[in-house]
């Protein structure tokens, strides 16, 4: 479900459209938004308050739901067909690809989702149960079965003819897939192969067999990381036997690579890259309340480090104007490292070989900037207060801190991953509770050694 960059023209159309809602006139907001293309009304949906969402989804036609369903976020999707019956979802799904299919059904209703499969004819249902049978964050979950094959043994005309045979081609073909008789996979003709080919030349002579096919079980990211790597247009899918399967476009690619960039900036705030900008008051709360109650916990974690030193700030009360600089310049430190090791893992440049280079160069920068900016803090502690002690202190707990979120930083995300959790959801808060604490603790600690 490609999402269609929003020209101006269209930012123009928009506010036009809003405007002509606002002055009630139906009619010329019907009219409008027949000119716009299926993901144009599928964004003005997504940034419409409810109430008007409600009046423009009446006014698209019928015919046209379908392809406007695919482009929303699972949210909307959820709102719009949680109201339809059975025979309406049919009716809304029918002519869409089986891989677009899949996804809308798996935010269905089991019994509705049963239902409407039931209602196909036997091909088609067999071709979405074949994807709904695979996670949808795998090769499985993104293929379409709706792919041309052909024997090596044909010739180039036998080839063509079978094209002409087709009322129109699937989408992204750029390549049609050599099979065996029972469905091997064997490699790709590419389409520029066929048009520029003697008609008399085999299939064979043409075909490109050093093409490897991505494996049905393989994560989506790494699918995506070979389109990136190879350039790919569209590829085969096949299963552990190398039966073909299907195939992956790159519409599909461009979703997963938009959605894990969403999922990356979104978790670091505990929220959802599929969470509607226009939801509800109550559903909008009770979805932050869980994530504000871990950073709660968290905070509240810091504080008892604090706690713990309450008789050293008594006495010495100008330590907590300056206890949140250690802390805070840990956190930074720690989220510049934890930003890139996630990034790094997400392209997949981090492997067992690497991550102990990884870690000495983080190691190594944490010292340096370390000592530069623990120089600077300490004399700006003691123009402040004249201590000459107390800078030394806060240079000190300034370069624990600085190590200790480069240690963080690196290794959280590592051991996240290692334990099936998402480090771009959790890592942020882990690295939180550890810069702080440990910002705290070193400079109260050495506070206490000195001054008590």
């Amino acid at each position: 479900m490609t999402q269609v960059k929003e020209s101006q023209f269209q930012k123009d159309h928009v506010l036009e459209l809003i405007q002509a809602i606002d002055s009630g006139s139906l009619y010329l907001v019907r009219q409008m938004i027949k000119t716009l293309p299926a993901a144009g009304i599928a964004h003005l949906l997504e940034s419409s308050p409810p109430k008007t969402r409600t009046v423009l989804w009446q006014l698209i036609d019928k015919d046209a739901e379908g392809e406007v369903i695919q482009y929303l976020n699972e949210d909307l999707q959820n709102e719009f067909l949680s109201e339809l019956n059975t025979e309406q979802v049919v009716e809304l799904t029918e002519g869409l690809e089986t891989d677009d299919l899949a996804d809308i059904l798996q935010q269905l209703p089991q019994q509705i989702a049963t239902n409407v499969l039931q209602a196909m004819d036997q091909q088609d249902r067999q071709r979405v149960e074949s994807i709904l049978s695979y996670d949808e964050d795998t090769a499985g979950g993104l293929m379409n079965t709706d792919t041309i094959t052909v024997r090596r043994n044909h010739t180039v005309e036998l080839v063509l003819r079978y094209l002409r045979r087709h009322e129109s081609i699937p989408e992204m073909t750029d390549n049609i897939l050599v099979v065996s008789r029972d469905d091997q996979f064997l490699g790709i003709l590419p389409l520029r192969k066929v048009l520029v080919s003697d008609p008399d030349t085999s299939v064979r002579e043409v075909m490109h067999e050093d093409i490897e096919a991505i494996p049905v079980d393989m994560e989506a990211t790494q699918v995506a990381q070979l389109f990136e790597q190879h350039d790919w247009v569209s590829a085969p899918v096949v299963d552990k036997d190398g039966k073909l399967l299907g195939r992956i476009t790159i519409d599909d690619v461009v979703d997963v690579i938009r959605d894990s960039t969403e999922h990356s900036l979104m978790s670091m705030a505990g929220l959802d890259e599929e969470d509607d900008t226009f939801a509800p008051v109550i559903k909008t709360a009770r979805r932050r309340a869980l994530w504000l109650g871990v950073n709660l916990m968290t905070a509240v974690l810091a504080s008892l480090v604090i706690y713990l030193f309450q008789e050293t700030l008594d006495q010495v009360v100008y330590l907590a104007v300056l206890m949140p600089i250690v802390a805070n310049m840990g956190g930074v430190a720690g989220t510049q490292t934890l930003t890139l090791v996630i990034r790094s893992m997400a392209l997949g440049h981090i492997s067992p070989s690497n991550s102990r280079w990884l870690l000495t160069r983080e190691l190594g920068v944490s010292v340096l900037n370390g000592t530069l900016w623990a120089v600077v803090i300490s004399v700006i502690a003691f123009f402040w207060y004249g201590d000459l002690q107390l800078s030394y202190i806060i240079a000190a707990a300034m370069m624990i801190n600085l190590v200790t979120a480069a240690l963080a930083g690196a290794y959280l995300p590592l051991f996240l991953k290692k334990i099936n959790v998402d480090p771009a959801l959790a890592g942020t808060v882990a690295l939180t509770t550890v810069t702080d604490s440990i910002g705290f603790f070193a400079f109260l600690g050495l506070a206490t050694a000195f001054y008590l």
